[in-house]
């Protein structure tokens, strides 16, 4: 129950994300260009997203990977469903993140360092 829950919620999020580019919100092409200024001020202690960045890469190892939890081969039907979940959950992580990394750039910019 609680796991249908999370994917509930996750496709929601993605839906939402997704929908923001057509309801004015940042588009997905400045959304995937936010991606590495993201990742260099996270690696310059500028912005807060380590932890959320790293379950992103852990993410992309996983579908990347030919080790899997459920693998193809023996299950199929649920070795693919497993990866389906992973890449929405994927997709939903990293839309929300680079529209919050988008809101902080703002934010930034409208400090004046004297």
């Amino acid at each position: 129950m609680a796991k249908t829950l999370k994917r509930t919620a996750a496709f929601t999020s993605l839906a939402k994300a997704l929908m923001a580019g057509a309801r004015g919100g940042p588009s997905l092409s400045t959304r995937i260009a936010a991606v590495p200024r993201m990742m260099k001020a996270t690696t310059r202690g500028q912005y807060d997203g380590g932890v959320r960045l790293a379950m992103m890469a852990a993410a992309t190892a996983y579908v990347l990977s030919p080790i899997d939890v459920i693998p193809e081969a023996f299950l199929w039907v649920f070795g693919l469903a497993d990866d389906a979940v992973m890449v929405a959950w994927l997709a939903g992580s990293v839309l929300a993140e680079t529209e919050r990394f988008l809101e902080w750039e703002r934010q930034q910019d409208r400090v004046v360092v004297v």
